[in-house]
């Protein structure tokens, strides 16, 4: 052994120093076990650690890395598939926990079947040298405390395995990357480390609701805020596990759900928060409003328009890099992110992508919003949800589930969705129809008879300040157009760019305030937590959560002497969203027409019955894509390509409004973080197929481009866009 040459795991660092295979070997092993530690699943990641880089041994790949470190050109060699044939070979009934995390951890998780017959055919040609490869591990002390029967982990069906071994693929990951990271750039490790812990976050946020009490009237809405907020406290000592919170648009949910998540976690040692939000329109605004608290440093808000374009990895700014270090892995004791962002995670098979997701045990997940859950997608996801919720001693991860909204859906209920069936799901605040009847604000009126878009915009003139929301841009504009303008009519749609819909906004407001004429005509991007109140609102026909949505806009603040106005009409030219939304405007009429009055719509029961009637009309729908059969028979490609929230990904499209030539040339100048973060001000997101064929975009650098057509004062981009599937980005 003495004459025996080092062996290395990486080429030199900026120092010179090489890394060595058994040191690597050892901190990845420790690492991976710790992070494995919140789910009982030490052991595992322990050997996932040890064997990981077991190829790597091997003289050829030794050769390459020599190679490498004199900048030859030299072929790569395999070595992730050495550690993957051993476990396979050693472990054969239960192969697949180990194997497959080993096998992906540079390339993802890959279909079992495809990776068995790789297996198959390595073993075939190696198998005699893999015995010299677990030598030398001995040699080394490796295996040292590893004697005696592997405890190989146990799930109690196909779908906790699955995201057992996902679990375990994410520890493995991310215990590698941050090896590695601290080999090649060991100033980062500083950058990571936490600045806050739960318990001053906590000490902050109590700060700040006494002060916001103090300042409060006793209004009936205060009073019901207060009750919500009290509650929460209450419900935050129960047992991890579901829970739903259940309260009236403008009851002060997102505010009352943080101290529920904050006082849970303390109380039950739990590690973080996460609060999952649908809307990108509104992750700024409640980012923002949780660093006035808690500070930066606390707070990490991680969804697509924050992700820089191209390869920032020489970028030198440090708010770059902290930010892109703690999106990596999560590592922060309060994260905003998107739906999209956590559940793609979860079903992903990539390594960059999966790596947060250990931190996820142990955990409380805020997911706001809960109805927007796309119904095709909804078995699988509330099948992890499940698993996420369930005991750690029962195979699960211990975390804690909140479902947050003012329109619950009953997941438990429907007889499609069986996951929920037999598991306990707590209500944080049991009294909740008495707040939405204290709470009662606007009126309901229903036309069943089509409105024409002459006619409607004849109705609007009429009205003195009021609130059009409709179901697709094309719908806004035309009927903005039949309004022939008027500085009295504005117009919000996601083909305006936020600096532009934030200056609609604040005019809006202030005539709201003054008492002067306005008229907005919107898309359902104004329902997404938009603070607006108008005496008046219309709300095209839709899903009956998004109409609710939209009565949310409505004598908002209780100010008015009587009752505000909703009224929900069927536009006569007007057209829908493919799919679930489709389907969910079709049952809200069914209702409407049924129902004896649509004031049924101040019942919380209402929305449980709509769901329920849309989950068994979709039945067999709610896993379109058959995510489950792919999650049982582990094929994680396929698993990934089918479950996507959003069809296509949308890129940033900077549009020549304001200050965007000047953001943009200083992003180009600096490349910085806030720079960046400036710069999305300007920026409309379009699909990238849309993109692609539009001869009004060039690319500006990898992953940024910019709009050479006409960019409207009122109506934003005019040429005929396709309707993203708004807000769920």
């Amino acid at each position: 052994m003495q004459d025996e040459p080092v062996v290395y795991a990486h080429t030199p660092n900026a120092e010179g120093e090489w890394h060595r295979l058994d040191v690597h070997l050892r901190h990845v092993a420790e690492l991976a076990a710790r992070f494995a530690e919140p789910f009982e699943q030490q052991m595992a990641a322990r050997l996932l650690g040890l064997f990981h880089d077991l190829g790597k041994w091997n003289p050829a790949f030794q050769e390459y890395l020599q190679a490498a470190a004199q900048e030859k050109r030299a072929e790569s060699v395999p070595h992730a598939i050495w550690g993957a044939a051993l476990t396979y070979e050693k472990i054969r009934g239960k192969w697949e926990i180990l194997s497959l995390p080993i096998l992906g951890h540079h390339a993802g998780l890959s279909d079992r079947g495809e990776a068995e017959l790789r297996l198959h055919q390595f073993l075939e040609k190696h198998r005699h040298r893999l015995e010299a490869a677990l030598e030398w591990l001995r040699e080394r002390g490796l295996l040292e405390g590893m004697a005696g029967p592997l405890k190989i982990p146990s799930w109690p069906d196909a779908s906790y395995r699955e995201m057992g071994i996902r679990m375990l693929f994410s520890a493995l990951v991310d215990a590698d990357w941050l090896d590695t990271e601290a080999h090649f750039y060991p100033d980062r490790q500083a950058l990571r480390e936490q600045e806050m812990r739960l318990e001053a976050m906590w000490d902050r946020f109590e700060e700040s609701q006494k002060e916001i009490l103090a300042k409060a009237d006793d209004s009936p809405v205060n009073r019901v805020r207060r009750e919500i907020y009290e509650a929460c406290l209450k419900a935050a000592d129960g047992p991890p596990g579901i829970y739903r919170l259940t309260a009236p648009t403008g009851g002060g949910k997102t505010r009352s759900a943080l101290a529920f998540a904050l006082r849970h976690a303390l109380t039950h040692g739990l590690r973080r928060v996460v609060v999952a939000i649908p809307y990108t329109s509104i992750i700024d605004q409640t980012a923002g409003d949780y660093r006035k608290i808690f500070g930066d440093d606390a707070v990490l808000e991680h969804h697509s328009a924050l992700d820089l374009p191209g390869d920032d990895e020489e970028r030198s700014d440090r708010s770059i890099l902290r930010h892109r270090l703690a999106t990596e892995n999560w590592d922060a004791p309060l994260i905003v992110t998107t739906t999209v962002q956590l559940f793609e995670s979860l079903f992903s098979n990539q390594p960059s992508k999966v790596r947060k997701l250990h931190r996820l045990a142990r955990s409380v997940i805020v997911l706001d919003e809960v109805q927007t859950l796309p119904p095709e997608l909804l078995r699988p996801t509330v099948e992890v949800l499940k698993i996420l919720a369930t005991p750690v001693e029962k195979g699960g991860y211990g975390a804690t589930v909140v479902l947050s909204t003012a329109t619950q859906p009953a997941l438990e209920e429907s007889r499609w969705l069986q996951t929920l069936k037999d598991v306990p799901i707590t209500e944080i605040v049991p009294q909740y129809p008495d707040h939405f009847g204290k709470l009662k604000r606007v009126s309901f009126e229903y036309r069943r008879e089509p409105l024409a878009w002459e006619d409607l915009a004849q109705e609007i003139r009429e009205q003195r300040q009021v609130l059009v929301v409709l179901n697709t841009r094309r719908d806004a504009a035309q009927l903005v157009r039949q309004m022939e303008g008027g500085e009295d009519v504005y117009h919000l749609s996601t083909l305006l760019c936020p600096a532009h819909r934030r200056k609609v906004l604040e005019e809006v407001r202030r005539r709201l305030e003054g008492g002067e004429p306005v008229r907005l005509i919107s898309t359902q991007v104004v329902e997404a937590g938009v603070d607006l109140d108008f005496p008046v609102v219309y709300r095209a026909l839709g899903p009956l959560d998004r109409v609710v949505q939209a009565a949310g806009r409505c004598n908002r603040n209780g100010k008015l002497p009587g009752t505000g106005r909703v009224v929900i009409f069927r536009p006569k030219e007007g057209r829908l969203p493919r799919g679930p939304y489709r389907q969910g405007t079709e049952k809200a009429g069914l209702l409407l027409d049924l129902w004896d009055s649509p004031e049924r719509l101040h019942d919380p029961e209402a929305y449980r019955e709509y769901f329920r009637r849309l989950y068994d009309d979709l039945a067999l729908d709610l896993d379109r894509e058959k995510v489950e059969d792919y999650r049982r028979e582990l094929n994680y490609p396929e698993v990934a390509a089918r479950y996507r929230l959003i069809p296509d990904d949308t890129v940033p499209v900077v549009v020549p409004y304001g200050d965007a030539e000047k953001h943009l040339t200083e992003w180009l100048d600096r490349g910085d973080y806030e720079s960046w973060k400036k710069l999305q001000l300007y920026a409309v997101g379009l699909f990238r197929r849309e993109v692609r064929k539009s001869p009004y975009v060039a690319p500006v650098s990898e992953g940024l481009y910019r709009w050479l057509g006409e960019y409207d004062d009122t109506l934003g981009i005019t040429r005929e866009m396709e309707d993203p599937a708004d807000l769920i980005v």
